[in-house]
């Protein structure tokens, strides 16, 4: 009876260690990848923190945004910083299925097989970035959807498993049909990626100069299969602390009038694990839920998010001892000509001559969300003009001023 008490505490003492290092290998990605990408790409922390937590919970991310913005830029510096095979593609409307998959491989062929050659294509890549995603056609389509969805490649009778930690997209624009929708819906976490502001130009021309110059010496910081140990941590970590404030959150946002499927939210679960990962936590806390900011499905919807999210995560109780994600803080002042937009935007609902109780309700909703934005504003001019405008829709929606 004592042997085999020895043996469970060896036993315990064996899978501690292996945690153990397995969490370091979070600190290592912080450290080592994230944190230098963020002194080379100044302004960028948000996207380069979502792309390490998708890293680790091994799901898609879309970066949203115009030409010029550094998109592919962070993209492919961390697919330099990861020791592994990475496919990058630059996506137009004509583009075939071999350019991404590979070709039929001819030698095969003579001898009536159909296989494809996929040496150094998506299906071989253990990181893929896919540039201007939204050129995709129905001729690759099928394909990549169940590529990003199910890490599967199936071409006729043939069928792999992909290796595949993540994929990026980015795009200049948002989906408008169906096709491109679905598309879209593989990638859990959208984030905006825009120009940095006046005063932090002068910075990002020194780091830009700097990051030319060395580029040729970097050298890969962090190993696929030191990625994969990270992820499979992931099934480890306890979400009970935070289940009963995460259902009230995603009960919230559906009310709110932002769909989140029942796949969806168990599919956020993983970013939540692996934010505390990223805090060398193996129990999760109120402050991973920063990640559910990033779950909008258009423009207008990111100032609502930012406010349900935040609001949540500062009335939780907060245990002193605990290590918190940097990016539960908050985000930085709202923009005012997007809460003007969002105020124009109630204000036309809200003449539809047969609108519905329901939807006024909502309405409603979002107005006093946006009316707490509101007071956000630094410049007194902006702030007070935005208020009157929120005291005018009141009355048109049935609400108190």
């Amino acid at each position: 009876m004592r042997l085999e008490l020895g043996q469970g505490k060896a036993f315990n003492v064996i899978e501690d260690a292996g945690q153990s290092a397995s969490l370091a290998l979070g600190n290592k990605l912080v450290q080592q990848v994230l944190g230098p990408m963020k002194r080379a790409f100044v302004g960028k922390d948000e996207i380069i923190d979502l792309l390490g937590v998708c890293l680790i919970a091994r799901e898609n991310l879309f970066i949203l945004g115009p030409p010029g913005t550094a998109k592919s830029a962070l993209v492919q510096e961390l697919g330099r910083r990861l020791d592994g095979r990475v496919f990058d593609y630059l996506l137009t409307r004509f583009t075939e299925p071999n350019e991404l998959f590979g070709p039929f491989d001819i030698r095969k062929l003579r001898d009536g097989e159909l296989v494809t050659n996929t040496e150094g294509m998506l299906p071989e890549a253990d990181f893929v970035f896919l540039d201007e995603l939204l050129n995709a056609n129905s001729a690759i389509l099928n394909s990549l959807l169940l590529a990003l969805n199910e890490r599967v490649f199936r071409r006729g009778r043939e069928t792999r498993a992909l290796p595949m930690l993540m994929t990026v997209g980015a795009s200049n624009r948002l989906p408008e049909d169906d096709a491109l929708g679905a598309l879209f819906d593989r990638f859990l976490l959208r984030v905006h990626c825009g120009s940095v502001p006046r005063e932090d130009l002068a910075d990002v021309l020194v780091a830009g100069w700097k990051l030319d110059t060395e580029r040729r010496d970097q050298t890969a910081t962090i190993t696929v299969s030191e990625i994969q140990q990270l992820s499979a941590l992931i099934r480890t970590v306890d979400i009970e602390p935070i289940r009963a404030t995460y259902v009230e959150l995603v009960h919230r946002l559906r009310h709110a009038g932002i769909p989140i499927s029942d796949r969806r939210a168990v599919k956020l679960q993983r970013l939540l694990a692996a934010s505390a990962l990223m805090c060398a936590r193996l129990s999760a806390d109120t402050s991973d839920l920063w990640v559910m900011r990033y779950i909008w499905d258009t423009e207008e919807q990111r100032d609502l998010l930012a406010s349900i999210v935040q609001e949540v995560i500062q009335k939780a109780d907060q245990k002193s001892d605990v290590a918190r994600h940097p990016r539960s803080q908050g985000q930085d002042a709202p923009d005012p000509e997007r809460l003007a937009r969002d105020l124009a935007r109630i204000d036309e609902r809200s003449n539809v001559a047969e609108l519905s109780a329901t939807e006024r309700s909502y309405l409603r909703d979002q107005l006093g969300l946006l009316s707490g934005r509101c007071q956000w504003i630094a410049n007194q001019q902006q702030r007070q003009f935005l208020e009157t405008r929120v005291q005018e829709l009141w009355p048109k929606l049935g609400g108190h001023v």
